[in-house]
């Protein structure tokens, strides 16, 4: 894979996962307890032996981009690397990148060279495990100008995807973003031979959003017209045009676009059999190594649930939920159904004696909380006697320290909830 570059888009500004991107990026969002998203498709890449990665950022990157650098470090004898591009102005353009075509275009120069063949582009907010080198040898065997990762979705699912049309052969033939109606229907195609499922009603196939492209057509498409988005705008004109393929993924993958995805996709990881293997000593997930003392848990009953290092757990029931990073959860308390991301430090003694005297919770939830089926940021300070359960089943709300999207409770970054405080 030496001749092969992955490009990664982070620069969205993730507008539907607020607040949990209100102080970072998409991708800088917290997974699983002690990843970030960004870990995912990193992690895909360095599995699969490719080691040339761009991530491309735009909107509120710092952390992003402190991440990245403290974390993915390759020796000096190694061609590996994983840089950050981040948006700049320069003398042709001084806007922000319009899209993920532009922002690829205005990059293109840092990553196409004599020794690169092809250029893989992800997203950087996706869940799923994927050995690329059978995506790129796909590719290759199809004698393809771009190959396009795609999924098995069932036809009520189909209206919310990108739905490709595709011949005997896999090639792609159309391409019809979120179709309807009789459109939708004449977009099936029998998947039962291809797809491990047996009796599946997975009739079509959605596009990832990934793609494996030829340098020489990704140059072409991007120098000789100015399109803004690969989705919308060069894939439909590149199937007309271009020898494009459908490349199939059978496994588990999830745009966590919305605070309702990432919410499902997380809790699904405490399931007995999860839908992403975070424990496989062949795929493994990298992150940043912290260095953190093990998990002390005294009187707790815990369930079906996911316990990050470096916490502090005593007297709480905890039942699927993923407990993050530097969690400290006191006496009586119940976390149930709930994400709570932890903290970035630990607070020294004269800190805590301070703000006690001052009133103000220690980093953490207190004593005799009650939390359900709700998403608490980093470096939440949670009172004791705090109910979090969202009993009026409010749909949609938005305050200065509580949000509540499709029903579930996000408590933002920083946020300090008082004593007997209910929601």
């Amino acid at each position: 894979m030496r001749n092969v570059v992955a490009v990664i888009l982070g620069g969205g500004q993730g507008t539907r996962l607020f607040p949990l991107t209100k102080l970072r990026s998409k991708p800088a969002v917290p997974l699983a307890g002690k990843y970030r998203l960004i870990d995912i498709p990193i992690s895909n890449c360095i599995n699969s032996e490719i080691r040339k990665i761009f991530v491309l950022t735009q909107f509120n990157s710092e952390s992003l981009n402190r991440h990245i650098s403290e974390t993915y470090r390759f020796d000096m004898f190694s061609e590996g690397f994983v840089d950050v591009l981040a948006a700049e102005q320069t003398i042709e353009c001084r806007d922000w990148f319009q899209g993920t075509a532009d922002a690829v275009r205005r990059t293109l120069h840092h990553f196409v060279s004599k020794n690169i063949d092809y250029i893989l582009i992800l997203s950087g907010d996706h869940l799923y495990k994927m050995d690329y080198r059978k995506f790129i040898n796909y590719h290759i065997e199809k004698n393809a100008d771009i190959t396009i990762g795609t999924i098995p979705v069932v036809e009520d699912e189909a209206g919310g995807f990108g739905i490709m049309e595709i011949d005997n052969n896999f090639r792609i033939k159309s391409f019809h973003e979120k179709p309807k109606g009789e459109l939708l229907k004449s977009l099936k195609f029998d998947l039962s031979k291809f797809i491990n499922e047996k009796n599946s009603n997975k009739e079509f196939l959605a596009s990832m959003g990934i793609y494996v492209f030829n340098k020489e057509t990704l140059a072409e498409l991007l120098k000789n017209y100015n399109f803004m988005d690969f989705g919308k705008e060069v894939i439909p004109f590149a199937i007309r045009n271009k020898r494009v393929f459908s490349f199939l993924f059978d496994g588990y993958w999830s745009d966590i676009g919305t605070i309702k995805s990432f919410f499902e996709a997380n809790l699904k990881l405490t399931d007995a059999r999860p839908v992403v293997d975070l424990y496989n000593a062949d795929t493994p997930i990298y992150t940043h190594a912290r260095f953190l003392p093990s998990s002390k848990v005294v009187s707790c009953k815990i369930n079906n649930s996911i316990v990050s290092e470096g916490c502090i757990l005593n007297g709480a029931k905890i039942v699927r939920s993923i407990i993050g990073i530097r969690a400290k959860i006191g006496r009586g308390s119940e976390i149930i159904n709930s994400i709570v991301m932890g903290a970035d430090y630990y607070e020294n003694v004269a800190e805590l004696n301070h703000n006690r005297f001052e009133g103000i919770p220690d980093v953490g939830i207190g004593n005799n909380c009650v939390i359900q089926n709700a998403i608490i940021d980093k470096n939440v300070r949670i009172g004791d006697n705090v109910t979090i359960t969202n009993y009026k089943k409010i749909k949609n709300l938005d305050k200065d320290f509580l949000y509540i999207r499709d029903g579930i409770v996000v408590i933002p970054k920083n946020s300090i909830i008082p004593n007997n405080f209910v929601i």
